[in-house]
């Protein structure tokens, strides 16, 4: 008894999809569903659309993608940080030195209610 040749599920349903279309009606019973209100014409304009939307999806299938890293950022990412470096830091007396709003070696600030 001869094998059967497997095809798999995603080619069946490729090849089932790719033939059909969105007609009105389908857009009209979606629309139902979602308890929105579309007369014949915005049915009519709103299948032609989708099917269009399908067709560039079609085309975008036939590009060769085998061999391509896949490009999550258009642009190189470099660090623009410059490296931290160790300074000497500077004491309480340096900081407070160039304020009159001092009291007891700390900054004095506006009185909070």
């Amino acid at each position: 008894m001869a094998k059967r040749p497997r095809t798999s599920k995603k080619r069946v349903l490729k090849k089932t999809f790719a033939k059909k279309r969105i007609s009105a009606e389908i857009v009209q019973k979606v629309a139902r569903i979602a308890r929105l209100y579309l007369d014949d014409n915005e049915a009519k304009n709103l299948s032609k659309d989708l099917n269009d939307i399908l067709l560039a999806f079609k085309e975008l299938d036939k590009a060769p993608t085998g061999s391509v890293e896949p490009s999550f950022q258009p642009l190189m990412i470099k660090n623009v940080f410059r490296e931290d470096e160790t300074e000497k830091c500077i004491s309480n007396q340096e900081a407070l030195k160039n304020t009159k709003h001092k009291e007891t070696g700390f900054f004095k600030g506006p009185r909070a209610v």
